[in-house]
């Protein structure tokens, strides 16, 4: 299969390229992409790339961190202003993906990769997306919901608020295979302490559903209370409530229910 490359210098040029052909998609990384010209189930013909700074930026001053969509794992884990997203990073392939995978690629990975988004989802993300003359910023719980039609769009960055205090925000990759092994469920929460209560809590999950999730029961079960087993414990206890995760190479869909409540109690623990 054929496929032609174009390169433009900004956002504006590349995302009208994008926009204006059905055919065309923008290329990151490339380890989403790529591998679908390898296995011959690409269904474009153009890649589009951006030679634009401001898909490489990094800006994590004060509360606020903003990173462009074209920053790489190895980049967030060589940046000690992005320690929170350390984990999370670290947890996507080997050091060869690493290297190439980005940020903007992962919002788009499907079941079972895309771990850093369950990370972005947990913290309150928006996603900036230039479709146009400019870009746009979006939710990240409404960019996934219809990510789908975003592909056809230039993702810009995501930017977040920076959790208060080093324990309020947590992420585990659960994987039968490690270092690097895809991942059998991911969980990923942001735990927010006032007056010693929980608050603004948000819990996300990965291959738990077609896309990664927020756990609403679990979010519902935790706010205002104490992070304490007892409290804990009824979290868990709605741990899969609105989950259909997959049944496939890695695991069925009756085990990822089952061990997902155990992880989250760890998770909630900090016990690791």
């Amino acid at each position: 299969m054929t496929v032609r490359l174009q390169t433009f210098e900004t956002l504006r040029d590349a995302s009208t390229a994008v926009v204006g052909d059905s055919s065309t998609r923008f290329l990151g990384g490339g380890t989403l992409l790529v591998r679908a010209l390898n296995e011959e189930v690409a269904d474009f013909s153009t890649l589009v790339r951006c030679t634009d700074r401001a898909l490489t930026e990094v800006r994590a001053s004060g509360s606020r961190v903003r990173i462009g969509a074209g920053v790489t794992m190895t980049r967030i884990l060589a940046s000690s202003e992005l320690a929170l997203l350390h984990s999370a990073a670290r947890s996507v392939g080997g050091p060869a993906v690493r290297a190439q995978a980005t940020v903007g690629g992962n919002l788009f990975a499907p079941p079972p990769y895309g771990d850093l988004v369950v990370a972005l989802l947990a913290l309150g993300a928006r996603v900036s997306v230039q479709s146009g003359f400019s870009p746009r910023e979006i939710a990240i719980d409404e960019f996934l919901r219809d990510r789908d039609s975003h592909s056809r769009a230039v993702v810009v960055a995501v930017e977040f608020a920076r959790p208060r205090g080093e324990r309020s925000f947590r992420f585990l990759k659960v994987s039968k295979v490690r270092p690097k092994g895809v991942s059998l469920l991911t969980i990923a929460a942001r735990l927010e302490d006032s007056a010693r209560r929980l608050s603004s809590v948000r819990v996300a999950y990965g291959n738990m559903a077609p896309a990664p999730m927020r756990a609403a029961a679990v979010e519902r079960a935790l706010e205002g209370g104490r992070l304490e087993r007892s409290t804990v414990e009824e979290a868990a206890a709605v741990a899969a409530d609105g989950c259909s995760p997959p049944t496939d190479a890695i695991a069925s869909a009756w085990y990822r229910r089952e061990v997902l409540p155990v992880h989250l109690s760890r998770l909630l623990l900090d016990q690791g």
